[in-house]
């Protein structure tokens, strides 16, 4: 399925509350897991499941919890570092990267979540971003992508021989874990370089940027 399939579908769910897209059982399991509304706007889209790197053919679906004027309210996740961390640490270029692959292409669907009750929580209408290369979003995450990993570099091998929270203007790196904890083993350094998992996100400041050129 492509980027473009999702798009009609998207639009027919915009503005209607949880209430009257999903059942008791379905909102009672997103109350559970916040990363379950991702998932249940998948099945309405009609997106198999799947471990692929990417959602659809083309691109990547991101829901994120928004203020009904759409404004975001958290950063968003964009994937784990575990098992590519030694790709990070060797400084592949951010063009080259799984994280280029994986945020090339983006539907970015705003979730208006204001209420403490799911039933009233709705979907707005989506984003398209294509962050092609040479554009400014594509020159800036290079530029972040390259100081965050120079920082995790850095932090390893002057600090304290393990990797922190690492910010540009638009993505991050920071933890993302549950216990039981799941620590960060590097190949390159032989030996461990965090206590728990670390995941890249966008900041707020790329949902606000997104949004002031739509």
């Amino acid at each position: 399925m492509k980027l473009i399939d999702a798009r009609p579908i998207l639009r027919q769910v915009e503005h209607i509350k949880f209430k009257d897209l999903y059942t008791d059982d379905d909102l009672l399991n997103i109350i559970v897991a916040k990363g379950n509304t991702g998932k249940l706007l998948e099945r309405i889209i009609g997106l198999p499941a799947g471990n692929s790197l990417q959602d659809f053919e083309d691109g990547e679906l991101k829901t994120n919890k928004a203020r009904a004027d759409g404004s975001p309210m958290e950063t968003m996740f964009i994937s784990q570092i575990s098992s590519r961390v030694d790709e990070l640490l060797n400084q592949v270029e951010f063009i080259d990267s799984w994280i280029y692959k994986k945020i090339k292409k983006l539907i970015y669907v705003p979730v208006v979540k204001e209420s403490s009750n799911p039933y009233d929580w709705y979907f707005l209408p989506h984003y398209y971003i294509d962050i092609s290369e040479n554009t400014f979003l594509f020159n800036q995450l290079r530029v972040d992508f390259k100081n965050i990993c120079n920082k995790m570099i850095n932090d390893i091998e002057n600090i304290d021989g393990q990797i922190h929270t690492s910010s540009g203007t638009y993505i991050q790196i920071r933890t993302k874990d549950a216990k039981p904890y799941n620590p960060i083993f590097s190949n390159k350094y032989k030996k461990f370089i965090s206590n728990k998992n670390f995941a890249f996100y966008f900041k707020k400041e790329f949902m606000g940027f997104i949004k002031s050129i739509n």
